[in-house]
């Protein structure tokens, strides 16, 4: 429906889009925190649940699409001719590798925190912090990704970023305030790259319907990389805690494959130079 209203400033409505949802994680930490707290893990899951279903049922109704739904059903038929793209598979793997390690920190730093001698509250406003850098983050790469810059720029501008945050101020902190610079710095590159996703898909495509295939294709291969994610960040952590070690040993591993995860984006992104594509988006 979104790219239905919006065509010259679609980076910008997406980037507001998914910026709200970083909007509503300032104050979701602390009621997370305090649901677990109190309650344990079962009954704050199913709380979120039941609040979800309150606070977003009723509003659905309310969306309506621009176009009639015969125009729509013209719009809908998809040219997949983009599938011979190379530059279209270099999106692909690079959202893929980028989502293998882009919630990591997010579901990590808490813990880490409390390694580092912190409570669990100042946990929940680490969270809370990327959650605000998120936002921001979104909201400009959205605007700026409406031509105003190269897209492909946009997108390795966000990899290296993150890359470089991730193994320098995440591996090396051993207090709060290379925390706080690290989830700001980190929230506003790393989730950037999300509110792009949509004019990746206008990079390559053909039709207007083409690329919200392509969005639903992208959005497909972060959903893998969030799944591996899990198994694969769990198996990485070990028991032993050194201090004076990078990462506090524990998170070790961690922190590399959070960065190598980032830096193998940048290089997908960085050989979609050499792609041709729909239009320059270099």
């Amino acid at each position: 429906m979104v790219n239905e209203w919006w065509v010259a400033r679609r980076g910008l409505a997406w980037g507001i889009l998914l910026g709200s949802s970083g909007a509503s994680g300032v104050a979701y930490p602390f009621i997370n925190e305090a649901l677990l707290h109190k309650y344990g893990y079962k009954t704050t899951l199913r709380a979120m649940a039941v609040a979800s279903i309150i606070m977003t049922g009723p509003l659905l109704p309310s969306m309506k699409r621009r176009l009639p739904a015969s125009h729509t059903n013209a719009l809908a038929r998809t040219d997949w001719s983009f599938l011979k793209k190379p530059i279209f598979w270099l999106y692909i793997l690079s959202t893929m590798s980028q989502s293998l390690g882009f919630y990591l920190p997010s579901l990590y730093l808490p813990s880490y925190a409390a390694t580092v001698g912190l409570s669990s509250r100042m946990g929940a406003t680490l969270i809370a912090l990327m959650n605000v850098s998120s936002v921001l983050g979104q909201f400009t790469y959205g605007y700026l990704s409406d031509g105003r810059f190269p897209l492909n720029a946009l997108l390795l501008s966000t990899m290296l970023v993150s890359t470089i945050v991730a193994l320098t101020l995440w591996g090396l902190a051993k207090s709060l305030a290379a925390l706080v610079v690290f989830a700001i710095i980190y929230g506003f590159f790393a989730y950037a790259y999300l509110a792009m996703r949509v004019r990746m898909g206008t990079a390559v495509a053909t039709e207007q319907s083409d690329s919200m295939t392509m969005f639903c294709l992208f959005s497909f291969a972060q959903g893998i990389g969030n799944v591996l994610a899990g198994p694969i960040s769990s198996a990485l952590l070990i028991s032993d805690t050194n201090n004076h070690d990078y990462g506090y040993t524990r998170y070790k591993a961690l922190v590399i494959f959070t960065g190598a995860a980032m830096s193998a984006s940048a290089v997908f992104i960085a050989l979609s130079y050499l792609a041709p594509s729909k239009r320059n988006t270099r």
